[in-house]
């Protein structure tokens, strides 16, 4: 549609998507109606928004850290927290580092990590397909690759030990808390994006557990949590070797635990995330 749609036009999606309940329903609007190629398209878009379907799932793409990210319908929409994420781990990774990107979902992570530094050797993986397909076109068109698996299973043996920098935005929610979830991600995200067990720390826990492995000297391994959750993240990554901090924004309630694995380290012993279960 052209830059400049008829005012009345944007009046009517304004007014419908309030009726909806959509809080920003101006700025929604504008990018609904930016995105649209047609009327017949811009109305389409709207129904499948009234109906509830997640906003970035409606235009096709997601903004984080500046870029479009393509998001497709049934996979996670990258959060505006993550963006700290990103800032974290784009602080202590250098131009031509190897960077893997676990439960990439969309790929945003690690295209972020990508254009922030210009130059990195990225990998990412993802359990579900229809992530990967999503993550193939982001981090394909950033130069990087993608594979389809649990964590590091589909990784290249090659990569083992060579690792600079682990980051890993997975599921942290409580499964009994997946219900209080608003419907946007309750009914549209992968349940396997958002539930993390019994304590929300099943995956982190299998994550910290290898990264040992996978990490070079000193390298490091960030993951988001939440600040309840945090203490708990940190024994996890100092029972696996790692050198842990914790970090936040109050901003953005955002939190992420960062580990290092020692430069002086020898070979790593990755510790059971079965053994790890009751702590």
């Amino acid at each position: 549609m052209s830059a400049s749609p008829p005012r009345h036009r944007l009046s009517s999606v304004v007014t419908r998507l309030r009726a909806a309940g959509c809080v920003f329903a101006e700025d929604e609007a504008r990018l609904l109606v930016s995105t649209a190629r047609t009327p017949a398209d811009l109305d389409a878009m709207v129904d499948r928004r009234v109906a509830g379907l997640p906003l970035e799932h409606v235009l096709g793409w997601a903004e984080f850290c500046g870029l479009r990210v393509a998001v497709d319908p049934g996979v996670f929409v990258p959060r505006r927290r993550t963006e700290f994420l990103v800032r974290q781990a784009a602080a202590l990774t250098r131009p031509g580092a190897v960077v893997v990107d676990l439960c990439c979902g969309s790929g945003a992570v690690g295209v972020a990590l990508a254009a922030a530094l210009g130059r990195v050797e990225l990998h990412a993986a993802d359990i579900d397909p229809t992530a990967v397909w999503c993550a193939r076109r982001n981090v394909t068109a950033a130069g990087g690759r993608v594979y389809e698996g649990d964590l590091y299973e589909p990784l290249p043996a090659a990569l083992r030990g060579r690792v600079d920098v682990l980051v890993a935005n997975a599921p942290y929610v409580p499964t009994e808390a997946i219900g209080l979830l608003p419907p946007e991600a309750r009914v549209h995200e992968p349940r396997v994006a958002l539930d993390g067990g019994a304590d929300g720390l099943d995956v982190q826990r299998r994550v910290a557990a290898a990264a040992p492995l996978w990490l070079a000297p000193g390298g490091h391994l960030l993951i988001e949590t939440s600040e309840r959750q945090a203490p708990r993240t940190v024994e996890v990554f100092a029972r696996n070797g790692l050198i842990t901090r914790v970090t936040g924004s109050g901003e953005l309630y955002a939190t992420v635990v960062i580990g290092a694995r020692p430069a002086d380290s020898g070979p790593p012993e990755v510790a059971s995330p079965v053994s790890e279960r009751g702590d």
